[in-house]
């Protein structure tokens, strides 16, 4: 006899779910490619949009633009980032807890922010720049290619650090030990017992790099200056030609979900070919370099992180600086504050209001959709597991345009309203806690459970005051790290935003793009105090002192 289907809170779980997932993902997706094959004036389906594209140098260059500057940005990250986490974590370094900050702060900071910094510094009137020029010397120019490379490079490397630091604490010094007995020493120990062994590490944090790259809008809209990329391209002609070309710009970013779907396939499949796992017993000794080489190895990490932090301390600093008009003149002043408070302080608000509204969702649907994924396995939990994966793929300039093609009419009309930007925050930010409490979950026993439910509690009741109370730590230090990706979200929202829905990261990048840097560096400032404020609760409530991605 079949056992009849009974509604109870994680059927309605499984359904709010599939709801989410569905009317806030598939959907848009499906709006964006059939957005993409009709025809602008007669909605009949065509292939035009894509010939269009492929014709044109002008928009195929953009394609080929974005695939040199993200690949030479993974590169770098990739060298940069391995490197520092090598001699971080088998070295002594002096202030190691205060350089890792930096690392993260530089991380976690927009990197719009950052381009924006380096115009301060090495722009046409960069304080760099006319330095330079006073003695003869011309500074190169941070504009196009190189400046995205820079900024970028130098935004993103920390993802490297952060994965092979972890997996090098993982290595057992025994194979390192029988590597040496064996006769393999230095470089050579290091290319075929270490790399090996960080390998699947170093080439998931490669596809975050690369992600982020091909996605970042900010700052090649910034200090691209000509050098067109993709994200750029698909919002200058979804926004300039909304009336009649917004079938080609949905086409474009259905090419950019295509390519960035097949690097995340390739990936996954090389990964999970070479992927294994370590349990170091002993991990391996931190030693301490002596002489002229730890003199250079210093040197070059706080060079480095010097570097990474300098657009935190630029914008500090130039808010404070009296400014007329676009140009900083001498003397200090507190106008600049005074003004954001005055005109932007809605911004301000709207930034804190949506990112913990998104917060809210993104710990519920985390935790239940989590515990329906591992502890409550059937085929349609499995597709909606597969699902959650989407998000990871779809850049934030994509998401929005998807989001505003499905939701510009009614019934469901939700343009130019806070809900589609807190939508839109929750989807791209769901998937890092989703991952981080199914690993939670892994590591509960259901025994625990089991005797509490056998203890007379209903499952429900054991969910709440038994496992939700056991995952609410480590939930929670996730859902903090993407409120602080939240506040500093911008290439969504600089779609989806209206003047009363307005951001801290897209009033910065609006009063960048007037030249207006006083008051685009007061609010940059807030930003990084929030993102490091934010970082001090995150050690505190998690009780750790480094970051797991």
């Amino acid at each position: 006899m079949n056992k009849k289907f009974q509604w109870d809170f994680w059927a309605w779980i499984t359904l709010l779910s599939i709801v989410v997932f569905g009317l806030f993902l598939m959907y848009p997706l499906f709006s964006l490619f059939a957005s993409a094959f009709q025809d602008a004036m007669t909605g009949e389906f065509t292939m035009e949009n894509f010939t269009h594209f492929f014709d044109r140098k002008y928009y195929y260059q953009s394609m080929i633009n974005s695939f040199s500057v993200t690949t030479c940005v993974t590169v770098l990250a990739v060298i940069i980032g391995t490197a520092l986490a090598y001699f971080m974590t088998l070295f002594k370094v002096r202030g190691k807890n205060i350089v890792e900050i930096c690392i993260i702060i530089s991380l976690l900071s927009p990197p719009f922010i950052g381009a924006y910094s380096w115009i301060l510094i090495g722009g046409r009137s960069g304080i760099l720049t006319q330095w330079l020029a006073g003695m003869g010397i011309d500074f190169p120019s941070i504009y196009g290619f190189a400046g995205i490379l820079l900024v970028l490079t130098l935004k993103l490397y920390p993802f490297i650090y952060l994965y092979v630091a972890g997996a090098m604490k993982n290595i057992d010094s025994a194979l390192i030990e029988a590597a040496e007995s064996l006769g393999c020493s230095g470089i050579k120990k290091v290319v075929t017992i270490m790399l090996p062994l960080i390998t699947p590490t170093i080439l998931a944090g490669a596809l975050m790099v690369f992600m982020n790259a091909m996605a970042d809008f900010g700052t090649p809209m910034l200090i691209g200056e000509g050098f067109n990329v993709m994200p750029v391209m698909i919002y200058s002609e979804f926004i300039n030609e909304v009336g009649d070309q917004a079938n080609f710009a949905a086409a474009m970013a259905a090419i950019m979900v295509l390519i960035t779907s097949t690097i995340f396939m390739l990936q996954k499949y090389v990964v999970n070919k070479k992927s294994f796992t370590m349990s170091s017993l002993r991990p391996l000794p931190v030693g301490e370099m002596t002489g002229l080489k730890n003199v250079i190895m210093h040197l070059c990490i706080y060079v480095l992180v010097a570097l990474s932090m300098i657009p935190q301390l630029v914008v500090i600093y130039t808010s404070f600086l009296k400014t007329n008009g676009s140009i900083f003149v001498d003397g200090y002043s507190l106008d600049s504050y005074r003004t954001i408070f005055e005109s932007l302080g809605t911004a301000i608000t709207n930034t804190y209001l949506y990112s913990t509204a998104a917060m809210v969702m993104i710990v519920f649907l985390g935790m239940t959709v989590a515990y329906l994924t591992t502890r409550k396995k059937s085929w349609l939990t499995d597709v909606i597991d597969t699902l959650t994966m989407f998000p990871y793929i779809i850049p934030g300039s994509v998401l929005g345009i998807t989001l505003l093609l499905a939701f510009n009419d009614e019934p469901m009309l939700l343009s130019g309203t806070a809900i589609i930007i807190i939508i839109s925050l929750v989807i791209r930010r769901l998937p890092y806690t989703l991952r981080s409490s199914s690993a939670i979950l892994y590591q509960l026993s259901p025994s625990l459970e089991e005797a509490s439910i056998s203890l007379g509690a209903s499952p429900l009741k054991t969910f709440f005051k038994v496992t939700a109370v056991m995952m609410l730590p480590g939930v929670m230090s996730g859902a903090i790290i993407s409120w602080i990706t939240a506040i500093n979200e911008l290439s969504s929202s600089v779609i989806l935003f209206t003047g009363a829905t307005k951001t801290m990261s897209v009033a910065i990048y609006t009063e960048v793009i007037r030249a207006s840097y006083g008051t685009a560096a007061a609010l940059s400032t807030i930003l990084t105090l929030t993102t490091i404020t934010a970082m001090v609760i995150f050690f505190k409530v998690s009780g750790r002192r480094d970051v797991t991605l």
